[in-house]
């Protein structure tokens, strides 16, 4: 790779103050410091000595979610093979098939992600912020299958823009721009990212419901007998396992939570996220899912009858909580603030679930909604550790 250095080096001064790129000085930078580890240091505190840059952090994270695109296209096709019955569907057709899918919206996404990255950071004459490659990784794993381009651009525009940049950038935004380009997506667009058509895999039209809007809006009915009917009277399978492994209709990467799961672990084992949010998320969800079930008798809300582990695998739970609420610029800081926010993220997901027949998915506001409580968390859980040394120094 010395060739590929030299070059670098030699066209370096044309990026520089009163060079000829003089203003497009944040893609020369950009590419070196992703081909190659950089060594520049930075110029005020906390200096921290370590051989990983932030890039290389954000890297990581898009190599956790890259199984989640592979077995997205490979259920994309063989819900297809489902629905139009293919006897001669395999391994490899099926994969194609999904690829076929999602390959441009994964497209679409990166070019408007960096169109808008590239910009910022040019009018601000800042680094090209690597978050963006997270946050446009992130994006297609909460779409459906067959939402149009169209709006996959208008949407990432929207996250990048008004979720971030306005801002101030990486690191000043206060949602998440992932679940930002969600929430707007959804509102403006719901026909096509929620309820039945949020699996639409056929020419004709033809879509399957999801888990959760299956017992969405009944009435005096059990949840686990209804997604059992519904696994008895349509092509889809709605038992526990089958949606653990993740062959079930739903966003592209949010289905096989075995595979969300394993990058969890290698987030956690890697340094890169936190376990407190993610063990208090779920927490919250077990202990507010029980809640609901011993209301249940009280009410006529089958949403309510949803036991705690199936709560669990239903959904974008899982995915949002491992990806999503743990993003650290978003998320709180604390020790026990991580513990507080992800246990209200589980508490808020079952609330909106089960209270809301109109939007039977929670996670997505649940985050955000904590997302806008988080600096208050961590400002709290700071003035009592302040409070509890005074009371220990003043003895």
């Amino acid at each position: 790779m010395q060739w590929l250095r030299n070059i670098l080096d030699q066209i370096a001064p044309m990026f520089e103050k009163d060079g000829k790129l003089e203003k497009l000085q944040p893609l020369y930078e950009a590419t070196d410091t992703i081909l190659f580890s950089t060594d520049e240091k930075t110029k005020s505190g906390p200096h921290i000595r370590d051989s990983i840059d932030i890039k290389r952090v954000m890297i990581l994270v898009v190599i956790a979610l890259i199984p989640c695109y592979f077995f997205g296209a490979l259920n994309i096709g063989y819900q297809e093979s489902l629905t139009f019955k293919m006897v001669e569907s395999d391994f490899k057709r099926n994969f194609i098939s999904g690829l076929f899918k999602i390959v441009p919206i994964i497209a679409v996404t990166f070019a408007t992600g960096a169109f808008w990255e590239v910009l910022f950071s040019i009018i601000r004459r800042h680094p090209i912020s690597e978050g963006f490659l997270v946050t446009c990784a992130l994006i297609p794993l909460t779409l459906p299958a067959t939402i149009p381009l169209w709006q996959v651009v208008i949407g990432t525009s929207f996250g990048i823009v008004i979720g971030k940049e306005i801002f101030g950038g990486v690191g000043m935004n206060i949602f998440n721009p992932a679940l930002t380009t969600r929430a707007f997506l959804y509102f403006t667009y719901p026909a096509h990212i929620s309820g039945d058509k949020v699996w639409a895999i056929a020419p004709d039209g033809f879509s399957g419901a999801t888990a959760l809007s299956i017992p969405a809006g009944q009435i005096n009915s059990d949840a686990v007998t209804l997604l059992n009917k519904a696994t008895l009277d349509t092509v889809f399978d709605f038992s526990w396992y089958n949606m653990f492994m993740g062959w079930i209709p739903g966003s592209i990467g949010e289905t096989n939570k075995l595979i969300i799961i394993i990058a969890a672990t290698f987030l956690v084992f890697t340094g890169i996220t936190s376990w407190r949010i993610m063990v208090g998320s779920t927490l919250g969800l077990f202990s507010t899912a029980l809640l609901m079930n011993l209301l249940s008798p009280y009410s006529t809300n089958a949403m309510l009858t949803i036991p705690p582990h199936y709560h669990f695998v239903m959904g974008s739970f899982l995915f949002g909580t491992v990806f999503m609420a743990t993003e650290p610029v978003t998320s709180t800081h604390t020790q026990l603030g991580k513990w507080i926010y992800g246990f209200f993220i589980g508490m808020l997901t079952v609330i909106i679930r089960s209270i809301n027949p109109a939007y039977p998915e929670g996670i997505m506001l649940a985050i955000l909604l904590m997302n806008a409580f988080a600096p208050l968390i961590d400002y709290f859980v700071i003035k009592s550790n302040i409070k509890k040394r005074l009371l220990r120094y003043a003895q």
